[in-house]
């Protein structure tokens, strides 16, 4: 998701320099060129000899995904997992996942601005709605089987109004509602399963915006960078720091918005070049002061959870700000994964071809994992009282270990959605194996 989401693993075509500078971290010209008032980065390259005419030209090279990118979209949407797998609060600070995956969308969308506005939005659109469509179908059954009734449920505004919100399950211009007690379902136990199964959709709802918003946000990037970079800064201090409240679902969707609209518009900023048009020492200094003030505001406003970032929108917006930044500064832009990280070539491709369907599934697979691991404790060699103490000590782990497989079947079940959406052919376990199998008989034959 890509939490950035998924535009596939074929080749993408080789993009123009941006208005700042080549895009994905080229190298940049002469400082005359930046309309920036800061120094650029200077790299010293010997001479050029003259080559003999009759010297081959060299292979032109081929263009592709950005691996960097790619890969951090697969580490955040593990986080994203363990995060609500374990509830670990500290890892929001050592790996904001959802500023990252904000990030990486909007620097795909600006390059697809290429484009005509509107075929970019309704192109983004197609790939969003039906693989949650699946997902809507399955989560609404399992809620009237439980026994909620929107039109009955005080939390949702009661009657009508209650039933129209279940538009957003078709398009998630909000939140899509559920209850805040759902009825037990079997293996689906305890009254939260709901609130952790259908909770995370606000992504996709705070990812439509941005989608519908980005032909302006890009618009107004180009003509005014640095207020378009830091006006949803000024915006989280105003509304996620209690200033001003914004009540409902309302004030949660511009709460969203201003807390990662800076992570969005650094997207851009990474495609356009212009984060290499600023000295790396003066970026990863003010990023780093930027940080801080984000710590430094969490610590006075923990809650019951105790450092967990999400619940904290002026310090989560700050964090994940200056902590993209870094991140999109030393962006290699390598087009295979280096060294020993090729070994994760794999299952990095795998997730960024199903970033949505693994975004959408995994809190309810978590909430159907714990219920299969309960199931451990009827097998013969844990009816002693060690083997349940063992059972209870590991219990965490055991989930670990289930919960990959289960997301792993529900890719093979329901992931190809995400190749008819984006007009592909259907796939059951894109991992890339295929494509490279076929370039090397390719190169072969060639040969």
């Amino acid at each position: 998701m890509t939490h950035g989401y998924p535009t596939g693993t074929g080749p993408v075509p080789q993009e123009p320099a941006g208005p700042y500078g080549p895009p994905y971290g080229g190298q940049v010209g002469v400082a005359a060129q930046s309309p920036y008032p800061f120094p650029q980065q200077h790299v010293t390259e010997p001479a050029a000899e003259p080559e003999p005419e009759s010297a081959a030209e060299p292979a032109p090279k081929k263009p592709g995904r950005d691996r960097y990118l790619d890969l951090l979209r697969s580490v955040a949407l593990v986080r994203v997992v363990v995060y609500h797998l374990f509830g670990w609060a500290w890892l929001t600070v050592l790996f904001p996942s959802m500023g990252v995956m904000f990030a990486l969308a909007g620097s795909l969308m600006a390059r697809s601005l290429k484009r005509p506005a509107w075929s970019v939005i309704r192109s983004r659109v197609r790939r969003l709605l039906p693989p949650m469509w699946i997902f809507a179908a399955v989560a609404l059954t399992l809620l009237f089987a439980s026994g909620w009734n929107p039109g009955d449920d005080p939390d949702q505004g009661g009657g009508s109004w209650g039933l129209v919100k279940l538009f957003n399950y078709l398009v998630p211009i909000g939140a899509p509602p559920y209850p805040v007690e759902a009825g037990d379902l079997g293996p689906l136990t305890g009254g939260t399963w709901a609130d952790d199964g259908v909770g995370p959709l606000w992504y996709l709802r705070a990812y439509l915006w941005f989608v519908l918003a980005s032909p302006l946000l890009l618009w107004a990037f180009r003509r005014a960078p640095w207020p378009t970079l830091l006006a949803p800064l000024g915006l989280t201090a105003v509304v996620g720091s209690g200033l001003v409240t914004i009540p409902g679902e309302t004030g949660n969707a511009v709460t969203d918005f201003a807390v990662y609209g800076s992570c969005w518009v650094l997207g851009f900023a990474h495609h356009d070049g212009m984060l290499k048009q600023v000295p790396r020492y003066i970026s990863v200094s003010c990023a780093a002061l930027v940080m801080a003030f984000g710590l430094w505001w969490a610590s006075g406003h923990l809650g019951d959870e105790g450092w967990d970032l999400n619940n904290i929108p002026l310090a989560q917006a700050a964090w994940s700000f200056g902590f993209v930044v870094i991140l999109l500064q030393y962006s290699p832009s390598w087009q295979e994964l280096p060294g020993r990280l090729a070994n994760w070539d794999k299952l990095v491709t795998l997730s960024n071809n199903r970033a949505v369907t693994i975004y959408l599934w995994h809190n309810l697979l978590i909430a159907l994992t714990f219920p299969i691991v309960d199931l451990l404790y009827k097998l013969p060699f844990m009816q002693s009282e060690r083997g349940a103490e063992a059972l209870n000590s590991t219990y965490e782990l055991w989930a670990f270990a289930f919960i990959w497989p289960l997301i792993g079947l529900v890719v093979v079940a329901t992931g190809w959605v995400e190749d008819l959406a984006a007009k592909r052919r259907p796939r059951l376990w894109p991992n890339g194996a295929k494509d490279k199998r076929a370039e090397t008989a390719g190169r072969t034959r060639r040969r």
